[in-house]
């Protein structure tokens, strides 16, 4: 096995679905919130644990996307783990500017059930309109 093998045989262990994917939950480092969830292939892992700043698979771009590249918001990522099942990937990071979600709030999770609706519970901190021009 070549010293490449070695070091990407972490990937090897990742219960990928059938499309290749499996789910990322970007969480922060210090106080444990929930920013958001996004998908990762084997390529956008791999970069992020070389990088050591969260790679998102892009379903919908169907390509890799570097959070932060458009808004600045970056995740720098402190761990990176991986859940029981091998099929869920966490990751304790520093968000970069304090805004995880493209609608201009800290978290991705803003949304709160109340009375069997759905309650906005995070203000906006900057409008998405100036982070992505």
């Amino acid at each position: 096995m070549t010293q490449t093998q070695e070091k990407v045989g972490f990937l090897d262990k990742v219960s990928w679905n059938n499309d290749g994917l499996v789910p990322a939950i970007a969480q922060d480092f210090k106080s444990g919130r929930v920013l958001m969830m996004a998908w990762m292939n084997r390529e956008s892992l791999a970069l992020t644990a070389s990088e050591g700043y969260a790679v998102y698979w892009s379903r919908s771009r169907k390509g890799l996307w570097r959070k932060g590249e458009t808004s600045g918001f970056l995740q720098k990522v402190r761990e990176l783990r991986l859940d029981c099942d091998g099929d869920t990937v966490l990751m304790l990071v520093e968000q970069e500017g304090g805004i995880a979600c493209h609608t201009g709030r800290s978290s991705c999770f803003y949304h709160l059930l109340q009375d069997e609706e759905w309650q906005v519970n995070q203000p906006v901190i900057q409008d998405p309109k100036s982070i992505y021009k």
